[in-house]
């Protein structure tokens, strides 16, 4: 039902880690989440602390969702320490066809916004009827 599309995705977190790089607007930053099926829906929850509900941007072009957002740089202050990634998260996901990409809803609670994706109607299972054809008629020549 879900794809990744970033196979340097890991590649780039250490990098990150390893140089203390943040996201840009060229270079997002990474964006952690879980995804998982919930009854009659999928549901995709990412980590975005600190970032303001307002900087969040959800599109969906065919199948492929793209999350975006922002957590700003504050320049008045002189860190000791600033792990905490600033800057742009982005992340794309290839939703399947399965999925109903119209009802979408999202929902940002606590740093954590939820997606849910209703499984669409025509991959859920359903029951084939069979009829039976009445007996063959005979054909006198």
């Amino acid at each position: 039902m879900l794809m990744r599309t970033d196979p340097f995705r890991e590649l780039d977190r250490l990098t990150q880690q390893f140089f203390g790089t943040n996201g840009t607007a060229t270079r997002p930053a990474a964006m952690p989440m879980d995804a998982y099926r919930d009854g009659e829906e999928f549901v995709v929850q990412f980590d975005l602390p600190g970032v303001r509900p307002d900087s969040i941007d959800l599109d969906v072009e065919r199948n492929v969702l793209t999350v975006r957002a922002e957590r700003p740089a504050t320049t008045d202050r002189e860190y000791q320490v600033a792990e905490r990634p600033r800057g742009v998260f982005s992340r794309q996901l290839f939703l399947g066809d399965s999925l109903d990409t119209e009802r979408i809803r999202a929902n940002f609670e606590a740093g954590v916004l939820t997606l849910r994706v209703p499984i669409a109607e025509r991959a859920k299972p359903r029951k084939i009827s069979i009829t039976a054809e009445s007996e063959p008629k005979e054909i006198n020549a």
